[in-house]
């Protein structure tokens, strides 16, 4: 993509927003996170401090609508943003064009009004981590964990297989303890009452001093943390509707303009190209890094792109205890003797093979690198950072 190209593609997107701050009688900020395969985003911290620079240049905002992107992140994260944006406006919807799961569902559990088009998808909530084990041999494991996972084994032993008797309990739940240290166990039971605390005062953050509607908020929150039994599982506009949620259908022209602000971004983070980790790397190469777009947050009077940079490296199997043993055996002209040549051109000579030496089991160490079999990937995302842009358009 040519500069001339980004730059169009700049006054398009800030056009677009200008024109749903129009239709919207609001002021418009975007929070959209790449989920390409193989480079993805995640909602996290560091927007934060970004997103308190676009609402301080809105100044204060009788309505803001955040046009949201994301499959998901960091679930300490919403209440922050929601309570930000609160704190600068009466008045806060979320506009979904796609995709806005799991941690970017709280966001939108947080607003007075939730704005899907037809291909608009929330998630469940259920918050899932990560751990280390060390498993056979000795080898370090890494595990994705669903919360939820956990509390359903515990309610099937309990309602499914009838096991109500302490004595009975202490099998499998002793096999539970195996599988995960006690650590583990106490950080799933945390963060399963951590979720349901967090969305129950993001359902109550609009209502100004109303007295909350109980049971519905029972309902959701139970709906979207427990009873939407696979993580994956996308809700549309309507079963977000019957859930309990305060869903708006656009006009057909805010629809318009929100489907196609999404098509901008779609493109310049390429989200239908998927990209293939084992191809990545060059053929005759081990590694190779490329600067990628992962993220965007962007309003009239200004933008931030997240840039970070994404290393792929190769890793081969070489041949155990590889030892190079080079003898170099030049020979000297006929008549030459070594002990008859001045002792300068003795060691320059001893020098210029030593380097020949080096440089030969370099080559040879190379190539042989290069014949060895792959035997895995190492995938790092680094340098990344939320960066102001600088040629972004103050007016559309």
């Amino acid at each position: 993509m040519t500069i001339g190209e980004v730059s169009l593609q700049a006054k398009e997107r800030s056009e677009l927003i200008a024109a749903l701050e129009r239709e919207r009688k609001s002021k418009v900020l975007t929070y959209f996170l790449s989920d390409r395969r193989g480079s993805a985003a995640q909602i996290a911290e560091d927007a934060v401090r970004p997103m308190y620079d676009h609402l301080r240049a809105m100044g204060k905002a009788t309505k803001v609508d955040l046009f949201l992107y994301s499959v998901g992140g960091h679930t300490d994260v919403p209440w922050r943003i929601v309570s930000m944006i609160r704190e600068v406006s009466r008045s806060f919807s979320v506009l979904v064009p796609y995709k806005a799961h799991s941690a970017a569902t709280m966001i939108a559990l947080g607003a007075d009004e939730i704005v899907m088009g037809p291909k608009g998808e929330l998630g469940p909530i259920d918050p899932q981590f990560q751990i280390k084990r060390t498993g056979e041999g000795g080898t370090a494991v890494q595990e994705h964990i669903a919360i939820e996972d956990i509390m359903s084994y515990i309610r099937f032993i309990r309602e499914k297989a009838g096991l109500t008797d302490q004595t009975a309990l202490a099998g499998p739940i002793a096999a539970l303890a195996n599988k995960m240290e006690p650590w583990i166990l106490g950080q799933a039971n945390r963060a399963h009452s951590h979720i349901r605390l967090v969305a129950r005062k993001l359902l109550t953050a609009r209502n100004k001093g109303q007295a909350p509607d109980e049971q519905r908020i029972q309902v959701i929150v139970e709906t979207l943390a427990e009873k939407t039994y696979q993580h994956g599982h996308a809700i549309g506009r309507q079963e977000a509707n019957e859930v309990g949620l305060n869903i708006v259908r656009p006009s057909e022209k805010v629809e318009r303009l929100i489907w196609e602000l999404y098509e901008t971004y779609e493109e310049m983070c390429k989200l239908r190209y998927p990209l293939d980790h084992q191809t990545f790397v060059p053929t005759g190469q081990d590694e190779r890094k490329e600067n990628m777009l992962l993220g965007m947050i962007e309003s009239v009077e200004i933008a931030h792109h997240f840039r970070a940079d994404l290393v792929v490296r190769q890793r081969r199997q070489m041949p155990p205890q590889l030892t190079l043993n080079l003898n170099l055996n030049l020979q000297l002209p006929a008549g030459i003797q070594p002990d008859q040549l001045p002792q300068a051109t003795q060691q320059a000579a001893q020098q210029v093979m030593q380097q020949l030496q080096q440089q030969a089991q370099a080559l040879i160490q190379q190539e042989v690198r290069k014949q060895a079999p792959i035997a895995g990937l190492e995938v790092r995302v680094q340098d990344g950072a939320w960066q102001k842009v600088s040629d972004w358009p103050q007016k559309a």
